[in-house]
């Protein structure tokens, strides 16, 4: 890997070097290191591009790297990973995108993450996409998550996307099993031309399952955002999805959140809020000595925390 590519492998997953355990690095459209271990196995697809990923049951404290990075500008690509996540399972996943583009040409990666939960698993799934690049061409990341937790299982995901990406439609879709779990916390910041979209569209269909959607964003210069929520309550459940977010500039954002009881015994919440920093929050800010451009830096900071 050259420094470039080291540099985007650093920012969205956290890696210095290899990691320990199992891991699939992808570098421009290829697979440039992979490993499996005894309890988890990662193929390739043979009819398309991607990987599947097998965890047998009772696999417990073990993890996942599937980190992409695109350093070549114009490369598109459409990959399909699928997880399969055996029963009494307690592991970690870490994926994420970084695309660097100094060119003319848009450089974009879509992605499909399909997961197939066991009974009683706990997954943590964490993505986070950065962009990086003075070219004039666009960096272009559209993934898509599709989750079916089974009974009494947990799904925890954290989806984050704090720099350099021009344009972005993220779609997760899930159904849930009976007690099963879903909590996911997003992060998001958005400038100068960007646009992001998130849609999350939850099926609630098992006796006392539950699912918490939380979005905090940030949308500064001209950039533009676009948070959807659906939840679906089809059994005795509980739901709730939350848009929280801080307008500055000239941006734009629209919260859409919209929940549909389908059983008398379906608890539902939705909650939306947007607005620009409080005059009193730069203030007190800085009379403890920052600017007011570095007082706005330390909320936003806190805000995406």
């Amino acid at each position: 890997m050259d420094t470039i590519q080291k540099m985007l492998l650093e920012q969205v997953a956290d890696l210095h070097a290899i990691p320990e355990g199992a891991y699939n690095i992808r570098t421009n459209g290829e697979s440039t290191a992979r490993n499996s271990t005894e309890h988890i196995e990662i193929v390739s697809k043979s009819e398309v591009s991607g990987i599947d990923i097998k965890i047998k049951p009772g696999t417990k404290n073990e993890s996942v790297h599937i980190p992409v990075v695109l350093s070549q500008s114009g490369m598109e690509e459409m990959v399909y990973n699928d997880f399969y996540i055996g029963d009494d399972c307690d592991v970690t996943i870490i994926a994420g995108c970084g695309i660097h583009n100094e060119g003319d040409s848009d450089s974009r990666h879509d992605g499909i993450h399909r997961f197939f939960i066991g009974r009683n698993a706990h997954v943590k799934y964490i993505e986070k996409h950065y962009g990086s690049g003075d070219g004039r061409g666009g960096r272009i990341m559209n993934p898509q998550t599709e989750v079916e937790l089974g009974e009494g299982s947990l799904a925890e995901m954290e989806m984050v996307q704090i720099k350099g990406v021009d344009s972005t439609v993220r779609t997760t879709k899930a159904s849930l099993s009976e007690g099963a779990k879903l909590v996911v916390t997003e992060r998001l910041m958005t400038h100068g031309e960007q646009k992001a979209e998130s849609q999350f569209d939850v099926n609630l269909d098992g006796e006392d399952s539950s699912a918490n959607i939380i979005s905090r964003a940030v949308a500064r210069d001209r950039s533009v955002q676009i948070f959807k929520s659906v939840i679906n309550g089809n059994a005795k459940c509980s739901g709730h999805t939350e848009c929280d977010a801080i307008i500055m500039d000239n941006a734009n954002i629209s919260a859409i959140p919209e929940i549909t009881a389908n059983n008398p015994d379906a608890a539902l919440i939705h909650e939306a809020a947007i607005g620009k920093i409080a005059g009193e929050q730069i203030i007190k800010l800085m009379t403890l000595g920052l600017t007011e451009k570095e007082a706005e830096e330390e909320i936003v900071n806190g805000f995406l925390k």
